[in-house]
């Protein structure tokens, strides 16, 4: 899932920071393995983004990205990968994905980036597990109140329409290229 989390097309805020504190909640023994599994996956996922930037180049990163959000996206790329790897510390709605795929058009190091890139994922999944792991026993209860099964379903419907609108979007800026 974290794969997925980190690609262009999918689309699911938070989802793989919830199945890391579920994952840690219901078996806080393993709340490490959690987080180095989420960050593995992540690392994998942005690696498909960073190659498709690669690829694409920067002028075909205006196929991926918009012209507004492109220039506020080059600016902080060109600020280096320590700024790059920071942003994966804010969650949702913060749109990372547009900054992997930059990184990649205006060659940043790959090693650098990736990096960079781990050691703010793991602190970031390895926050989050370490938390559940202690306070599991209130988060599972919780997750037992219809208010929250409510809002999974929102959740993934919100996830559903996020994943075709992103589809549609990769699929028409490459019969643009």
């Amino acid at each position: 899932m974290a794969v997925l989390d980190a690609s262009m097309v999918f689309f699911l805020p938070l989802g793989i920071d919830f199945v890391v504190i579920i994952s840690a909640a219901r078996n806080p023994g393993r709340f490490w393995l959690y987080a180095l599994l989420a960050t593995m996956g992540s690392l994998v996922g942005a690696a498909g983004t960073f190659w498709v930037g690669r690829q694409a180049g920067e002028k075909g990163l205006a196929r991926f990205v918009s012209p507004r959000r492109l220039k506020r996206v080059r600016a902080r790329v060109d600020r280096g990968v320590f700024v790059v790897a920071s942003l994966a510390l804010i969650p949702p709605p913060f749109p990372f994905t547009p900054f992997v795929l930059a990184s990649g058009a205006l060659g940043m190091n790959a090693w650098s980036f990736f990096a960079g890139l781990a050691g703010v994922r793991a602190l970031r999944f390895g926050i989050e597990a370490g938390l559940a792991s202690q306070y599991g026993s209130g988060i599972l209860r919780w997750m037992k109140t219809p208010a929250f099964q409510m809002a999974v379903g929102a959740f993934i419907a919100l996830a559903a329409i996020g994943t075709i609108v992103s589809a549609v979007l990769v699929y028409r800026s490459s019969k643009r290229g």
